[in-house]
């Protein structure tokens, strides 16, 4: 075929095709198939979007503002006996939002210190994850839970993980009850395995203990988060203390306009003392005994409440003890509730950054980190003496522990009428933080245990 003839060939086709995808196209938008703004985006061309960049994953040199050069330095020099060595660490796929932070932070600064560090995550059923969860709630409410399920959930649960996974490295650290039969994988006996345990097994039911026992002495060492959640045991155990990371958004410093929108959004009066509770929506934090305290409080001190959280998908009755709250808050326009996202490290920031006083008024904690963050921030924090918060507050030194509603209504009295003793109690809580609970003390720490366990294995 003679090119011109090919050209105009291939022009009648593709005035056909137009013409086809044209009746087409008014077909479907005559029987209501299309849209004409629909018609109008497709003659547009399309544009590829920029992706957002990728925050960069902090140094320790981003630290030395905030702890000092020395500390650094110590870090540095605690990570020079131990280039080339190797961490693996593996947790379940849903380990504790702040476990998992810190293990976000802890892996790339071992790894700028020449400490190989891996962090592998558990491939889990919903068969298993339902035994796990079992198992926890049993141990948290000293119940007595021995079953069959259990028994084959430490023995051989983990069956298809010791299959997948390889543990080469100088030392393994195992996270909480869903790894523990991975303990199975230990042969060589250099090799240095340690079990990291979040939970409080300080009184856990007999039988329970019975089976846990034996893979939790099958290692070298564990580590809690407060020596009041320590069981005792065969093995050498050491307190790390959960530690917050400065330069997340939910801690780092913000610009005074973007507290003052967060705070207009919610109708937080600043010229006015604040009273606050940031935490998730449910019994063990004790809202209704905040309010209980603030209400009393209020008799002698102008201030407003202000409970700031989520419901919580653990809880399945978070959603109930909501509906209390309302009903108690119904009426006291100085009472506000900040129900917030699951992402609103922002708005969290901006309430403690905003407030006067902040309250921890639990009746069952873990850790607590949530004072950690308050501390931080370098407010007064009045909390109940459960948990890990006894660590945090140093009663009249870093703050104020309270064993009632009395008493939490008798310090906030207290401390909105003695401004200058709140301001010191504040800036010692900043200080104990800094000393104790950031990312910086938590990679000095597990450098030390390193160190201890690997002359150990030499010896």
């Amino acid at each position: 075929m003679e090119p011109s003839k090919m050209n105009e060939s291939t022009t009648a086709k593709e005035k056909s095709t137009s013409a086809h995808v044209a009746d087409s196209i008014a077909t479907r938008l005559a029987a209501g198939e299309m849209t004409a703004s629909f018609i109008e985006k497709r003659k547009k061309p399309r544009t590829r979007q920029k992706l957002p960049t990728p925050a960069r994953v902090p140094t320790l040199g981003d630290y030395e503002p905030l702890v000092s050069k020395a500390e650094v330095d110590e870090i540095r020099f605690l990570a020079e006996g131990l280039h080339r060595k190797s961490v693996k660490i593996v947790s379940a796929p849903d380990l504790e939002s702040n476990a998992a932070e810190m293990l976000n932070r802890l892996v790339p600064l071992l790894g700028e210190l020449e400490v190989a560090a891996q962090w592998d995550r558990l491939a889990q059923t919903e068969e298993s994850r339902n035994v796990a969860k079992q198992l926890k709630r049993s141990l948290a409410s000293n119940d007595s839970w021995v079953t069959k399920e259990l028994q084959e959930f430490c023995s051989h649960g983990q069956d298809d993980n010791l299959g997948r996974l390889r543990f080469d490295e100088d030392v393994v650290v195992l996270q909480d009850l869903e790894t523990l039969g991975l303990i199975r994988a230990k042969e060589t006996r250099d090799q240095r395995w340690v079990w990291r345990c979040h939970l409080d097994l300080s009184r856990p039911s007999a039988e329970t203990w019975k089976i846990l026992k034996p893979f939790v002495e099958a290692h070298d060492a564990a580590i809690f988060s407060t020596q009041s959640f320590a069981c005792r045991g065969s093995i050498p155990a050491y307190l790390f203390y959960p530690c917050i990371d400065p330069l997340l958004e939910r801690n780092k410093q913000l610009e005074p306009s973007v507290i003052q929108q967060v705070c207009e959004e919610f109708g937080i009066d600043r010229a006015r003392a604040i009273v606050t509770q940031v935490s998730p929506f449910d019994r063990a934090r004790d809202p209704l005994g905040v309010i209980d305290a603030y209400r009393i409080a209020k008799k002698y001190v102008d201030c407003q409440l202000v409970l700031a959280g989520s419901t919580s998908e653990d809880d399945p009755d978070s959603s109930v003890v909501l509906s209390p709250i309302k009903e108690a808050a119904a009426g006291d326009s100085d009472i506000i509730l900040a129900i917030l996202q699951p992402d609103s490290d922002t708005k969290v920031n901006a309430i403690q950054s905003a407030s006067t006083i902040i309250v921890q008024k639990s009746v069952y904690e873990g850790f607590g980190t949530t004072v950690t963050e308050a501390l931080w921030k370098g407010k007064p924090v009045i909390g109940s003496a459960v948990g890990g918060i006894p660590n945090q507050i140093i009663h009249k030194f870093t703050g104020a522990l309270v064993h009632s509603v009395e008493g939490c209504a008798y310090q906030i009295r207290y401390l909105l009428t003695h401004p200058g003793l709140a301001e010191q109690l504040g800036k010692n809580g900043r200080e104990h933080v800094k000393e104790n609970f950031l990312v910086t003390s938590e990679v000095k720490r597990w450098l030390l245990l390193f160190h201890i366990l690997l002359r150990v294995a030499q010896n």
